[in-house]
């Protein structure tokens, strides 16, 4: 089976909840996304920067179902996200230092260049040069995927509105969405999946609703990571030869699982 390489970071997260939930664990698009397709039964490798604080976690024995053969090691900070929340887990405020993302762009496309038959998921944030990552893929005719995050998902998905029908699957939630379609045909994309947090989650495909699942309901600890979570699932189904509705279905109980679950903590780093 193909690796999926996921283009994005792997960070130190700070989450806060109004009802002081909330914790100092790991974080990353990057990351969840590719643990979420590793453990639904496809090899993932997050395409990262760790800097020093971080660079220990690949060797955590949590993580040994990801393929870290793809990250970078960097002098510096990893990236670090202040991610506050309302009581509906809805994002309120984010602050963020980038670190050693800030080589991310440079890393990725030198990756890509070394390997453009890989299939990727992109996830569109900052500081990634988006355009950049997605005409080099374009270029190199390979097969991916995006998401977004929506702090930063109207000048995102602006950016890659250009090449967004050459993806497979495009990710976003009801927010995003929205802008999704003020800004783009979405008509022309061949498969949205459209997340509502515990309401139903939908694919459409080229404009028509193809697939509506009512995620499992249980009690939040924590919702930073959900999203990624459903997409690295959906991702791995699909490539098994799962219709959406099969696809869609696992990947919301993968996420309900997830926010229901522990937070996974930052290792400690073992003594030499």
């Amino acid at each position: 089976m193909t690796r999926l390489d996921v283009i994005g970071n792997v960070s130190r997260d700070v989450t806060r909840y109004p009802d002081h939930r909330g914790s100092t664990r790991l974080g990353g698009a990057a990351l969840f996304v590719a643990l979420a397709a590793a453990r639904a039964g496809r090899p993932a490798a997050p395409v990262c920067v760790l800097g020093e604080d971080l660079a220990h976690v690949p060797r955590a024995p949590a993580l040994d179902g990801i393929d870290w053969s793809a990250r970078v090691d960097a002098d510096g900070p990893s990236t670090r996200f202040d991610l506050r929340y309302d009581l509906q887990g809805e994002l309120v405020d984010v602050r963020t230092d980038y670190g050693v993302a800030e080589r991310l762009t440079e890393h990725a496309l030198a990756h890509m260049d070394r390997h453009p038959g890989s299939q990727y998921h992109v996830c569109c944030r900052r500081p990634l040069d988006t355009a950049a990552v997605l005409d080099r893929l374009v270029h190199h005719g390979a097969t991916f995927s995006v998401d977004f995050f929506l702090p930063s998902a109207h000048d995102m998905i602006q950016t890659a509105t250009p090449w967004l029908n050459r993806a497979n699957t495009v990710f976003v939630n009801a927010a995003e969405y929205r802008l999704l379609q003020a800004i783009t045909d979405t008509a022309a994309l061949p498969e949205v999946v459209v997340t509502d947090g515990p309401r139903p989650a939908r694919v459409w495909a080229f404009g028509q609703q193809a697939a509506s699942v009512l995620p499992p309901s249980r009690p939040p600890r924590e919702v930073s990571g959900a999203g990624d979570t459903l997409a690295g699932t959906f991702l791995a189904h699909r490539s098994r030869g799962a219709t959406l509705a099969q696809a869609l279905t696992e990947a919301a109980e993968a996420a309900a699982h997830f926010v229901a679950a522990p937070s996974l903590p930052i290792p400690a780093q073992r003594s030499a």
